[in-house]
């Protein structure tokens, strides 16, 4: 058994989601490990991780507007906004939805399915640079 770890820097444009799983394959391939579990951690308050559907650009559109409803920039409700009324409810959004995820490696490959993709959410309205923490453990 053995581990690796290393970090992956990307810079958002703003809220939305960026798909990694690119990003995931090729490390992963580097590293030489057949059978396992890939954790993937960002490191960040107001940014999430999600597996989501990578073929139609509707549901990512979709997943947007329902947290718009869901969580409005600018509710009266919050009381942080050291940053901007986009602030809070980025948090807010960090809470609802998961920071890491676990994914098996078998034959080498993440197992995801036929639609899935590995996505960075963005819960700010500006962009930023955000740190995705991987640790692969396996053999």
């Amino acid at each position: 058994m053995t581990q690796h770890t290393t970090h992956l820097e990307l810079q958002t444009r703003g809220r939305g989601l960026v798909e990694i799983t690119a990003q995931l394959r090729h490390w992963l391939a580097s590293q030489g490990v057949t059978t396992g579990l890939l954790t993937v951690f960002v490191r960040h308050t107001s940014a999430s991780l999600l597996i989501q559907e990578n073929a139609d650009p509707d549901v990512r559109a979709d997943l947007e507007r329902y947290f718009a409803r869901l969580v409005p920039d600018g509710d009266p409700l919050f009381e942080h906004v050291a940053e901007g009324p986009d602030d809070m409810p980025a948090h807010v959004r960090c809470a609802l939805l998961p920071t890491q995820l676990a994914i098996p490696v078998v034959q080498g490959a993440l197992v995801l399915g036929t639609w899935q993709g590995v996505y960075l959410y963005e819960h700010r309205t500006r962009g930023h640079r955000r740190e995705v923490v991987l640790h692969l453990m396996g053999a």
